[in-house]
């Protein structure tokens, strides 16, 4: 996809992001997706260096903590939100900017942008990161192919029905808990972590609370969290396992289960590649040639008719309940 289209819509997955990123040369870490906020799971995904939770937005509302102001702004990447339909992806480099662990490595498209970018203020890290053309490029390279069937309605005006997610990050930072709102006026301090304690802990009580506004039964929200490079985690686990003084049948059951893990991983992100390969594949010659057999056959405008007959049927239904 051209990049002078700007900023592409993508979709919300973690076969996307953890993609995306590895594309932009970023190692050792990957996105999962979350499906509860139990502690088990979490501990199967450790270490966790940061979550990203996207929830239909229903207004401004007040933060759940003071915004950072003093001069720890100066060690927390923050970026003002400038970006359409990139807010996913501002994110989750977020997430990575701020991350200080080991496993991570940027690479050298992402550290040469947090070195560009370091001492600029969040409105004006929010533009470099706009007009970054590699970041645009690899993202765009996620959209759908573009087809006669897509359009722009950037200028069409928005009805009170129409919805708009968005999207923060929550990370710890130096024994705090920060949330990284691109559409706030700077990073907001959720707190301290309390010794020896889980940060995820800390940070669940905030996302229930999110969760809490909307009516039961509403699904409005994802969860996603940026984790270490889990196939290199078992393998290192693997390693370690050799050296451990275990009786050979329980060392032998644990080296099973490790490498039905690992196979696990590579199954999972040969499944993403083949799904990313699809999302981008531009299906508009296929489409073409099956609409010009049905119409061979005689069978297109029937296939129309009975098409358009449950439209209208379904807009009468639609009138009928208000």
């Amino acid at each position: 996809m051209s990049d002078s289209v700007g900023w592409c819509l993508i979709e919300s997955d973690p076969g996307v992001f953890t993609e995306l990123i590895r594309e932009l040369g970023v190692t050792g870490a990957q996105v999962e997706e979350l499906w509860t906020l139990d502690s088990s799971l979490f501990d199967a995904i450790k270490p966790v260096h940061g979550l990203i939770f996207l929830f239909r937005w229903i207004g401004e509302d007040q933060p759940d903590g003071p915004i950072v102001r003093d001069s720890r702004i100066e060690k927390l990447f923050f970026a003002k939100q400038v970006i359409n339909n990139a807010c996913a992806t501002q994110a989750i480099l977020s997430v990575l900017f701020n991350c200080r662990h080991p496993d991570i490595e940027l690479g050298t498209t992402l550290s040469e942008f947090k070195e560009f970018s370091q001492k600029f203020d969040a409105n004006m890290k929010g533009l470099a990161l706009s007009n970054s053309q590699k970041i645009r490029s690899v993202h765009n390279s996620f959209g759908r192919s573009n087809s006669i069937f897509e359009f722009d309605d950037t200028a069409k005006p928005k009805s009170k029905d129409d919805e708009a997610y968005h999207f923060v990050a929550i990370v710890p930072i130096e024994g705090r808990l920060y949330e990284l709102d691109g559409l706030k006026e700077g990073p907001i301090d959720l707190g301290l972590i309390k010794p020896n304690t889980d940060w995820v802990e800390a940070a669940k009580p905030f996302i229930e609370k999110r969760i809490n506004k909307y009516k039961e039964g509403e699904v409005h929200f994802n969860l996603m969290a940026v984790v270490s490079d889990r196939k290199l985690i078992l393998e290192q686990r693997l390693l370690s396992l050799k050296t451990e003084e275990l009786d050979e049948a329980t060392k032998i059951s644990e080296e099973s289960n490790i490498r039905m893990k690992i196979a696990d991983e590579e199954d999972k992100m040969k499944r993403y590649k083949i799904e990313n390969a699809r999302r981008k594949h531009n299906y508009l010659p296929l489409i073409v040639e099956i609409l010009k057999l049905l119409a061979k056959d005689g069978k297109l405008v029937p296939l129309y008719e009975r098409a358009k007959a449950k439209t209208l049927e379904k807009e009468k239904q639609k009138i009928g309940k208000v």
